[in-house]
């Protein structure tokens, strides 16, 4: 599929989340994880992520029920995608409705490594992240 393709698919998805993805993308949107930019939605290597902050080449997958039935493909097309350097990280739906602060929080160290020494998170509260978007 071409690129172009992939573009308008990722302009449909955005308008189509699924819960998991509106409730995490309240606090990762605005730059709400420690003031990094998350894409939504982002084409890549013919494929689609739910989420990607360019600047740590960092994508977060949500995974829902039909994830369970596509393991293989998805296996496969996360090896594609991490060639490329970019880092993904799986939830399930589960995990950002029953744990989202543990969820925030893997985010959250995934992206920390990368802050240049005595820079802190900017936030409004401890763990780095705006809580109470709307």
């Amino acid at each position: 599929m071409k690129e172009g393709s992939k573009i308008f698919i990722a302009k449909k998805l955005r308008k189509t989340s699924t819960k998991a993805e509106a409730l995490l993308w309240k606090y990762l949107s605005n730059r709400g994880m420690c003031g990094f930019k998350f894409r939504r939605q982002h084409p890549m290597s013919g494929f689609i992520l739910d989420f990607f902050c360019p600047s740590e080449k960092l994508g977060i997958e949500i995974d829902g029920e039909i994830h369970l039935k596509q393991k293989e493909y998805d296996a496969a097309r996360q090896n594609i995608i991490e060639s490329k350097g970019v880092k993904i990280l799986r939830f399930k739906n589960e995990q950002v409705f029953n744990d989202l602060n543990e969820v925030l929080k893997q985010i959250k160290r995934s992206i920390i490594p990368s802050l240049r020494s005595g820079e802190g998170c900017p936030s409004d509260s401890e763990d780095g992240v705006r809580h109470g978007q709307s």
